[in-house]
């Protein structure tokens, strides 16, 4: 069964993810779908592996507090793939 979902994203993410997802002949809810899809996968988590140096290094940093962090993150990936 589907469901209506209601978000609020910037109109130029929204813009710019349309036009990819027309490039790509799909549907922008069948891309966000799908995604979320892929991140709620039960074993999700599971298969993710640490190395040793990675293990080690997990927790180090620590970011300014002044940082938006889910700002400068969809500013990234927006830069990246749109």
């Amino acid at each position: 069964m589907n469901t209506k979902l209601t978000l609020t994203i910037e109109q130029t993410i929204i813009e710019k993810a349309k036009k990819y997802a027309n490039g790509k002949g799909r549907s922008l809810s069948d891309i966000v779908e799908n995604y979320l899809k892929a991140i709620t996968k039960e074993d999700y988590n599971e298969s993710i592996v640490l190395t040793p140096i990675v293990q080690s290094l997990k927790g180090t940093f620590k970011a300014p507090g002044e940082i938006d962090y889910k700002k400068e993150l969809a500013k990234r990936l927006t830069e990246k793939y749109l």
